[in-house]
């Protein structure tokens, strides 16, 4: 049979809608309606399905495209039946009772039964199997979900092998996803409360705002942190009266550029500082295993850097750190902040982080707790410095201090290994000689 293009469906009224997952593959057998791939507008995701039965041919579009109505997406080899998916979705599952081969037998003589027809009742018990015994997998592949709350528990940080649907035929649904991440779910223990609905109008005149994209998918997964991790913070100081003067010099310099002129703050320093630091303190750069019974020591620096946008923050990820200069760092992270801002930023220049700075530069304050970015087990804030007279041992002296805050896991730091990491770590800054060492 020839092949049928698949394209974008009647959509309604969005245009250049980006793609954001693909859930098949060339050689997939998919049956009639089984989704293809997610679409994301600013309001909603958008699930296109399949028009029939078949196997997947040729992927004509990527993660990133934007599309529209009549978009080509893949091709589709159509088949005779349904009968290849049903397989195609059972791999793993059991071998057929008895009563069910004694059934199959019975029908086989007679030639009008569809191998189709069984499909619908084989199917939840191949998913129930996956979600009972499966390991986690990252794109979730033996799980009976949609892409919306696959999506949804990927933010969550979520396995959703252990997750009952409740859908039909076992489908685990949004409400099944956010009822696990409340504690709700299979995996046991009590849900949390929600916050009690409120008609604020009743009160006085009110406006409905919808929150910024960036913000509607940061917000589960900030949530999803702050409610599995212990956090712990553990505030210290760095005298920074030299570090500072070295910076304005080299400041200087580059703004002087006559080529590409760039800045230099204070956060390449301490993307170095820092480096210096993990390298001494690993653990600070590991992250728990999923079994949460092991660490995973991971052997690269890179540094994850808040950024404050219009729509809110984003971390962009500056890879090996190790490796280079503070001249490079402050190039990256100048055009990395750039792009985060306009909304630009690769997927692949938010992932990968090691350890994150959540950096209020000048805007002040004197201390705060940012939030573990999980599956990381640190996360280090910074304030505005201020000028502080400091007792040298004979009188006191005007020095320029650094708060630092460095907000921790308690399942895999503990207090005395957090302030020996911030001593060490205020030692660098204060000289960056001991960087080299």
């Amino acid at each position: 049979m020839a092949k049928v293009e698949v394209k974008v469906p009647d959509i309604g009224d969005f245009k250049n809608v980006p793609i954001i997952e693909f859930l098949v593959k060339p050689g997939d057998a998919v049956t009639a309606e089984q989704s293809l791939l997610t679409l994301e507008s600013d309001k909603a995701t958008l699930d296109v399905p399949a028009p029939q039965a078949g196997v997947i041919g040729e992927i004509l579009a990527k993660v990133g495209d934007k599309v529209s109505m009549g978009s080509p997406l893949l091709t589709l080899e159509p088949s005779a039946s349904a009968a290849p998916a049903a397989k195609a979705e059972t791999p793993k599952s059991e071998t057929p009772k008895p009563e069910t081969t004694k059934q199959d037998a019975a029908q086989q003589p007679a030639a009008k039964s569809e191998a189709a027809q069984p499909a619908p009742k084989a199917e939840p018990a191949p998913v129930q199997k996956a979600a009972a015994s499966s390991p986690a997998a990252a794109d979730f592949s033996g799980v009976f979900a949609g892409p919306s709350a696959r999506r949804l528990a990927r933010e969550l940080s979520l396995d959703l092998n252990g997750v009952r649907g409740t859908g039909e035929k076992g489908r685990i649904t949004v409400d099944d996803v956010k009822a696990a991440a409340r504690g709700g779910g299979s995996g046991g223990g009590a849900a949390l409360p929600e916050v009690p609905v409120v008609d604020f109008a009743k009160f006085g005149p009110v406006e409905t705002v919808a929150l910024s994209r960036i913000k509607r998918i940061s917000g589960p997964r900030l949530h999803a942190s702050w409610v599995n991790v212990p956090h712990v913070t553990h505030c210290d100081e760095a005298d920074i009266t030299e570090l500072e003067a070295f910076r304005k010099a080299i400041d200087e310099e580059a703004k002087a550029d006559k080529k590409a002129p760039y800045r230099v703050s204070l956060l390449p320093l301490l993307l170095k500082a820092s480096v210096a630091t993990l390298k001494a303190f690993p653990t600070f750069n590991s992250a728990l295993a999923p079994a949460k019974d092991a660490l995973i020591y991971r052997h690269y620096w890179n540094i994850g850097v808040a950024v404050d946008t219009p729509d809110g923050l984003v971390v962009a990820v500056v890879k090996d750190v190790d490796k280079k200069g503070v001249v490079e760092l402050a190039r990256e992270l100048g055009a990395l902040s750039a792009k985060a801002r306009d909304g630009k930023l690769a997927p692949a220049e938010m992932q990968g982080a090691t350890f994150t700075i959540s950096s209020l530069g000048g805007i002040g304050g004197t201390a705060f707790t940012p939030i573990v970015n999980a599956p990381e087990v640190a996360i280090l804030g910074v304030v505005r410095s201020r000028m502080t007279p400091v007792w040298d041992g004979a009188a006191f002296q005007p020095r320029l201090m650094l708060p630092l805050c460095l907000s921790y896991d308690h399942r895999v730091i503990d207090g005395a290994a957090a302030a020996r990491f911030m001593r060490r770590l205020c030692g660098a800054a204060t000289d960056m000689r001991r960087v080299l060492l």
